[in-house]
């Protein structure tokens, strides 16, 4: 139990003192370029689906004939 007990205390210590928090300004900058990123993939992840909806569709009606 002295070793459970020790980890936490380790922890708790490390977070408070050792660990550097990003400030309020840095946390906004890195939720935007997150959130430029996330919407960039996704539109390139919607391309992609397109194309290969496309795709298979026209292959579909080439091997069927419809």
């Amino acid at each position: 139990m002295n070793k459970f007990t020790a980890y936490f205390e380790e922890a708790y210590d490390e977070l408070m003192h050792k660990v550097t928090w990003p400030t309020w300004d840095e946390l906004q900058q890195s939720a935007v370029v997150v959130l430029i990123t996330a919407v960039i993939i996704s539109f390139i992840v919607l391309g992609i689906d397109i194309t290969f909806k496309e795709t298979t569709s026209l292959l579909y009606k080439f091997i069927i004939g419809a």
